[in-house]
């Protein structure tokens, strides 16, 4: 694609998802790039700033406008989106980079089935499919991995990931999580989204993140991920508004970032603040807009449909 082909693409794609949005009664929004809060996550590493001086607390560069967004909607903002600009520390490759492009949407009141039809319009105006395939955790792992990640013990973990080849890397802690994060990635996603996008669904609670809990038998996040062609595109559930949860949460991810050797993260007291009575429930999803031009296009990689990356920049 020439320079031009690129920019007209991509605005094209951006044209079409707006009017999705709009004509939905979301509202376009924009939230700060840059805070002296961050919302803690296991994997993920911000990009620190020293706006004030190497001996202050530092800021920090978005990993996605999440904080900020929900912010917005216990201040009464009602549905919203947001094409934002995102930074994550040490992300480089086919499908990744320090900074990149998240097409970000909160709906107050929605639920994973409203979720799911937005997103099966969603793949209609930009990719030309029709419908999704909706799968849990439960049933996608069985059939490509042969291991229940509801119920599975360390040991079936293990055989799990004997029989589709792939080991834990060396000195890398063994847990359940780390098992079903390496087979997730290696075994289970490839094999999902062909013919049509699909939508796995009903995550481990371990695997919650920021999601809501079903408590019905068996328990299980309600938590999504949306697949196509084997390539992840978003990532969503429905939001715990509780305060205490959403500390437990933070609490947990710093926990997993210091058993990693990386440094804990500050509370977002604003964000926590907000929680309870004031935030109301609904779907909060996240979708990589370069990996969406990207299969779009039918391109090899999200810098083959960006004019700029971090190595051009």
């Amino acid at each position: 694609m020439t320079q031009r082909s690129i920019l007209e693409f991509r605005a094209d794609l951006r044209g079409r998802l707006r009017r999705l949005f709009d004509t939905r009664g979301f509202v376009e929004v924009e939230t700060p790039v840059i805070s002296a809060e961050v919302l803690p996550e296991a994997h993920i590493d911000p990009l620190v700033v020293h706006l004030d001086g190497p001996d202050r607390p530092p800021h920090f560069l978005q990993a996605s406008p999440e904080a900020h967004m929900k912010r917005l909607l216990a201040a009464g903002s009602g549905p919203i989106y947001q094409f934002a600009r995102a930074f994550r520390a040490g992300e480089r490759g086919e499908r990744h980079d320090v900074e990149f492009t998240l097409l970000e949407w909160y709906a107050p009141g929605a639920g994973n089935d409203d979720a799911a039809a937005l997103l099966a319009d969603l793949c209609g105006a930009t990719l030309g499919t029709a419908g999704l395939e909706r799968v849990t955790c439960r049933e996608a792992f069985q059939e490509h991995v042969g291991v229940d990640p509801l119920t599975a013990t360390p040991a079936a973990w293990r055989a799990a990931g004997v029989r589709s080849g792939l080991g834990l890397p060396q000195g890398h802690a063994e847990s359940n999580d780390a098992w079903f994060e390496l087979l997730l990635a290696e075994a289970v996603a490839p094999r999902l989204g062909h013919g049509r996008p699909t939508l796995l669904e009903a995550w481990p609670v371990s695997q919650a993140a920021f999601a809501r809990i079903d408590t019905r038998p068996p328990s299980t996040a309600l938590r999504f991920e949306l697949f196509a062609s084997g390539v992840e595109l978003a990532n969503g559930w429905e939001e715990e508004t509780a305060r205490e949860p959403l500390l437990d949460r933070i609490a947990a991810a710093n926990a997993a970032r210091t058993a990693d050797g990386r440094p804990s993260l500050p509370v977002p007291d604003r964000l926590v603040a907000v929680h309870g009575p004031s935030m109301p429930s609904g779907v909060g999803c996240a979708l990589g807009f370069d990996r969406l031009v990207m299969l779009a296009a039918g391109a090899p990689s999200i810098d083959a449909v960006r004019p700029f990356t971090s190595r051009t920049a």
